[in-house]
């Protein structure tokens, strides 16, 4: 009971469990990417968040212990802020555990970094992926500067999913700039099946896979090491 209460708390509170008792005896650690991704602002508390703050130490933490054999991220998320999102991305792709993420419901804007910053990644049938230019909120100077910090940042997302799938920058800035599919917007939806054609998602599945193909490179990479 205790442990059931502690693993209760753990997904109440920063929505991350660690998964045991499976056939091949691994242990795989849960991180959930749901609802915006907070920043350095504090969002409402009616707002479905993560937090980097919770993410980042945990991650961290994963790498330097053996206690953990892989990590399953799953993601249903409308996006938030970029250096945030940015920073989990970089994480994720930097450890050396094996690494697959799972795109639920939907994966948007600086969702798309961290769905494809994996080792593998699935989306089920009806995942969305919103690819669309960066955005900011609040105030900001109208000047040529702006725009330069604008187009810094945007290159550093593009950049980020081409080195990490197997989609172009081009091709991925052509789907930004759509004008023919979001009627008061820029941008491009992609809905399952179209966003592994377009080269953003490794397969279309669902938790069965995810977790089938997370046992395989736990086995591949143990095996290595022997």
């Amino acid at each position: 009971m205790p442990d059931e209460r502690n693993q209760d708390e753990k997904i109440e509170k920063i929505g991350q469990i660690n998964l045991e008792g499976n056939k091949n005896g691994y242990k795989i650690h849960l991180l959930s990417v749901i609802g915006e991704i907070e920043g350095h602002d504090v969002l409402p508390s009616t707002s479905k968040t993560t937090k980097y703050e919770h993410v980042l130490p945990k991650l961290a933490a994963i790498e330097e212990s053996e206690e953990y054999d892989g990590v399953l991220i799953i993601i249903n998320t409308v996006g938030g802020d970029v250096e945030s999102g940015l920073a989990i991305a970089e994480m994720i792709a930097s450890l050396s555990k094996p690494t697959v993420s799972l795109v639920l419901g939907g994966s948007h804007s600086i969702g798309i970094p961290l769905s494809v910053s994996s080792d593998y990644s699935f989306i089920v049938p009806t995942g969305t992926m919103v690819v669309h230019p960066v955005r900011m909120n609040g105030m900001f100077i109208s000047a040529p500067q702006t725009y330069d910090y604008f187009k810094l940042i945007q290159d550093r997302i593009v950049n980020f999913i081409s080195s990490h799938s197997d989609i172009t920058s081009e091709r991925i800035e052509e789907m930004m700039m759509n004008t023919g599919m979001l009627t008061k917007d820029l941008g491009t939806v992609l809905v399952g099946e179209e966003a592994v054609s377009e080269g953003i998602i490794n397969e279309v599945g669902g938790i069965s896979d995810a977790l089938n193909k997370l046992y395989e490179l736990i086995g591949h990479s143990t095996c290595v090491l022997e």
